[in-house]
């Protein structure tokens, strides 16, 4: 097989579109997916059975069952319930969003439990409400300890942000597969792609493990 990395540089331009449309809906997807799972995760530790049950189905589902498929079900299923057109971009955001949540919301429930009792018991003495316990004594240290956790879903994330294209998303992948098909050269692009989404995730997955042992030092300390 004669190999021309070369050839790739033609579609630099279009790969840098598809890596920025990815890279996009990507940070989107941190973002509400996030807040999302902070919220669940508040729900999964309330005392209320109905919270908790609704919550937990949630989380159970979504991180139950594949990405692809939650993906499908909300392009093509969801429109047709709700009797409204859903464009590929607004319905990858909701199914990573979603998975996200999923993910992120066990991280986040995780951390919650590892906040000492007895300064929620303070919290309590000093009569201070809920939503200010929340605001400026749990959720400071939650995700101050879930840091490393959420970066490694965030990694996750982005790897899985390439199942978009089976929607016909103009991400990165879909970018990819077109240039791969239209200049019958898969391996060069496809390796290229491959490193792409590399040089990306390794310094996140670096930044985890140097995250873990800052905070090892700390809690040394």
């Amino acid at each position: 097989m004669d190999l021309d990395f070369t050839i790739v540089l033609r579609y630099y331009d279009a790969l840098l579109i598809g890596l920025w449309t990815t890279v996009q809906l990507t940070m989107v997807c941190i973002a509400l997916g996030c807040a999302l799972g902070f919220v669940t995760a508040l729900g999964r530790t309330s005392k209320n059975f109905a919270l908790r049950a609704i919550t937990g189905t949630y989380v159970e589902l979504f991180r139950g069952t594949p990405v692809l498929i939650q993906l499908f079900w909300i392009f093509f299923c969801l429109p047709l319930i709700l009797g409204v057109e859903l464009s590929n971009f607004i319905s990858a955001t909701i199914a990573l969003t979603l998975y996200m949540g999923a993910i992120s919301s066990e991280t986040f429930r995780a951390s919650l439990k590892s906040v000492g009792s007895e300064q929620l018991d303070a919290c309590i003495a000093l009569g201070l409400p809920r939503s200010v316990q929340i605001r400026n004594i749990i959720m400071p240290q939650a995700v101050l300890r879930a840091v490393p956790t959420l970066l490694s879903n965030c990694v996750s994330l982005f790897k899985e942000s390439a199942l978009v294209s089976a929607v016909g998303m103009a991400d990165l992948m879909f970018v990819g597969q077109n240039i791969s098909n239209n200049i019958a050269r898969p391996v060069e692009v496809l390796t290229v792609v491959a490193i792409i989404y590399f040089v990306i995730a390794f310094p996140i997955t670096r930044a985890v493990t140097f995250v873990e042992r800052r905070m090892l030092i700390r809690l040394a300390i």
